[in-house]
């Protein structure tokens, strides 16, 4: 009689979690070499030697989900070689982070409260098998490649010396691990923060009204500026010569160079040095400011000086903050006032900003000196961007609470998806 054990349902409960969890970690990896794969290809990257077009895109996969590769450069007797790469292919992590998390969250949506314990339940098997997949790939992200200087008398001395120059790769395994379990961790919490019909711990519902609207709306508006700058990057690939290399930037970089925007246009400013040749795609707009700024700040006014449409810029973060404003007071309940909507969509999207801020930082050098002296011309390069944190940041809170208070007042009138009436009286039977 007492033997009415939830054993049964507590084991199906977990096969499923762990059927769900696969299926989350499969979608969120295909999704990623799907897009990494079509960058490199437009990049000319299926051209590699020595069958390295599978090691790079584990590579690119890597540093996506969160993980680190380490670049080194190898010149024997003949030369020194010093390499560094710390990029992050926003437009890869975009793709897995949108599989991952709409697989994550699709079996949770059918109530508003859940205990800890079933999340967790969720959770773990997601964050192991997540890891698995992820060193797997870092076991396959190791390449070397031969450099040829162009110089035949170097490479005859190289071939004599048998100092050829190289420069290799490998993932960090235990950094690839650590920086991708925050990785995955980080999107769990924002899937949940984000999402408005997944159930949260009974003790966290009351932070609903404050957390959720602000935050679904301020992830929308990353992804309108994602959207948006997809749009452009077809218009100039069909528009204007190298298809190719437009398309290498919208699927392996796009939210690093539309995010940045976005913070250009609400007045931040980054610091920028780019020296040499180097091989990471850009606009060629992108490329000459940073090469004129040699390390001092670029803002919108340092692009507006070479191209006058960058005041758009403005114009396009103003509009897209207010709508974002205006959709953080609809999804709201109605009780919630204009100066509270300032203050959680000015916090939320400082927020954004700051992670904007880490993510797209970009430092990557390549040199070779024969014989100590000197470099090698056409084989070295730096490029370095850098946010200037503090003046970002603080706009983006300023902005985002004049967003968030303009928004509540012009919501007013609008129909509010999020009204909450009075409680209505208990019934005196069921």
């Amino acid at each position: 009689m007492v033997s009415q054990t939830p054993r049964p349902a507590s084991t199906g409960g977990s096969a499923r979690a762990w059927r769900d969890a696969l299926v989350t970690v499969v979608a969120g990896f295909a999704a990623m070499t799907a897009v990494a794969a079509a960058g490199l290809a437009c990049a000319g990257a299926g051209d590699l030697p020595e069958g390295a077009f599978p090691h790079v895109l584990a590579a690119v996969v890597v540093m996506a989900a969160g993980g680190s590769v380490e670049v080194s450069g190898d010149a024997g007797l003949l030369a020194g070689a010093d390499a560094s790469l710390a990029v992050l292919p926003l437009s890869v992590s975009l793709a897995g982070a949108l599989a991952a998390g709409y697989c994550f969250l699709r079996p949770l949506h059918h109530r508003a409260v859940a205990r800890p314990r079933e999340l967790a339940g969720r959770a773990v098997p997601l964050v192991v098998l997540w890891l698995l997949a992820l060193l797997a790939a870092a076991l396959l992200a190791r390449q070397d490649f031969g450099i040829s200087t162009g110089d035949p008398t170097v490479a005859v001395i190289g071939e004599l010396l048998d100092s050829e120059p190289t420069i290799g790769f490998r993932a960090d395994v235990p950094a690839t691990l650590l920086f991708g379990l925050l990785w995955i961790l980080g999107l769990l919490l924002i899937a949940l923060l984000v999402s408005r019909r997944a159930p949260l711990p009974a003790g966290l519902v009351r932070f609903h009204t404050a957390v959720r609207p602000a935050a679904f709306a301020t992830t929308l508006l990353l992804l309108s500026y994602v959207v948006i700058g997809v749009v452009v990057g077809l218009v100039v690939a069909a528009t204007r010569g190298d298809a190719g290399r437009t398309l290498a930037v919208v699927l392996l970089g796009l939210p690093n160079l539309v995010w940045i925007a976005l913070t250009l246009g609400f007045g931040g400013a980054w610091e920028a040095r780019v020296e040499g040749a180097f091989g990471l795609p850009m606009p060629q707009l992108l490329d000459e400011v940073l090469r004129d700024a040699d390390g001092a700040p670029v803002d919108v006014g340092s692009f507006a000086a070479r191209d006058p449409r960058a005041w758009w810029l403005v114009v396009v973060a103003a509009v897209l903050l207010l709508g974002t404003g205006v959709l953080t007071a609809v999804r709201s309940p109605a009780h919630v006032r204009p100066w509270q909507h300032a203050l959680h969509l000015g916090t939320a999207l400082a927020l954004a900003t700051l992670a904007v801020c880490l993510l797209c930082r970009i430092q990557a050098e390549y040199g070779l000196s024969l014989l100590g002296i000197g470099e090698v011309d056409g084989l070295g390069g730096e490029l370095v961007l850098n946010p200037v944190l503090w003046r970002t940041v603080g706009l983006g809170l300023v902005w985002g609470a004049v967003a968030g208070f303009l928004g509540g007042v012009l919501a007013r009138p609008l129909h509010r998806r999020g009204r909450v009436d009075a409680p209505a009286a208990a019934p005196a039977h069921d």
